[in-house]
């Protein structure tokens, strides 16, 4: 009979995994990690019971640990202006202007290759997502179907996605034999994957040169769905951009916007009214 650490399947019960998931907390694993890990074991013994090794799924006798969800601090559109023209010239600067145009995770951002993008017809395809795994950047494929996606471009991204391509044959040509061909567009300077703490040290000097509060990497991805809902674009295409498996996902992440977007609302029924 499989185990869970040292407890026999058909021996566990729901106290043994509210026990493993409180031991995860204390430990200083994030709600959200021990509710993924919650779930992995959901699946697990949803299967275990199908085949008949176990008569039931203790699992889902557990409640979900909670969830706190950190506040979202997306750029204006006045401070994406002002950051995008405070990063003209940046090495960096076109992973920035993809992750705040296309609300890229950074995993998204570092893991694209320049198979997976077309500047002729303006098209980016998310594929896969760099992470660390084992001490080593890999490229691994997104955890959902929905962040597998293909996205179009604003012309001024693919604009600077073409200077940052002359940019790196340049590098290439400096580098020499030294360059690693991993194909990846947000490569180091000798064509390697770029660790994610680079990044974040290199954008939150970024957003200090440009006089702007500090954020998360990861606000520039808040930053461009709020843009988009407040500008009027559908929350369904917003959910699409974004890679979300649900619109309430994109919904209840985003719900300081529904005030905004009920004002907007109600003058366009006005001005219809008013006709």
């Amino acid at each position: 009979m499989p185990t869970l650490g040292k407890i026999p399947l058909d021996q566990l019960t729901p106290r043994h995994v509210q026990e493993m998931m409180n031991a995860r907390l204390a430990a200083g694993f994030s709600g959200k990690s021990v509710a993924y890990m919650q779930q992995v074991l959901r699946t697990a013994l949803s299967l275990a019971v199908r085949w008949d090794m176990v008569s039931r799924n203790v699992a889902r006798m557990v409640d979900r640990p909670r969830i706190e969800r950190k506040p979202i601090s997306p750029l204006t559109p006045d401070q994406a202006r002002t950051f995008l023209a405070a990063i003209r010239g940046h090495r960096l600067e076109a992973l920035f202007s993809v992750a705040l145009a296309l609300g890229l995770r950074q995993g998204e951002a570092l893991g694209l290759r320049w198979e997976d993008i077309d500047l002729v017809a303006g098209t980016l395809r998310v594929r896969y997502q760099l992470q660390r795994i084992g001490g080593k950047l890999t490229l691994v494929p997104p955890k959902t179907e929905r962040s597998r996606r293909t996205l179009v471009m604003p012309t001024t991204i693919v604009e600077r996605l073409r200077e940052h391509e002359k940019r790196q044959v340049a590098e290439k040509l400096w580098a020499g034999s030294k360059w690693d061909d991993t194909g990846l567009i947000f490569s180091t300077r000798v064509g390697g994957p770029t660790p994610a703490r680079h990044v974040i040290a290199e954008f939150h000097k970024a957003l200090e040169n440009a006089g702007l509060r500090r954020i998360r990497f990861h606000d520039l991805r808040h930053s461009c769905a709020t843009l988009l809902l407040v500008q009027g674009v559908s929350p369904r295409v917003v959910m699409e951009v974004l890679g979300h498996s649900e619109i309430a996902l994109t919904m209840n992440a985003y719900s300081h916007v529904v005030p905004e977007l009920q004002r907007d609302a109600a003058a366009r029924m006005q001005a219809i009214l008013e006709r």
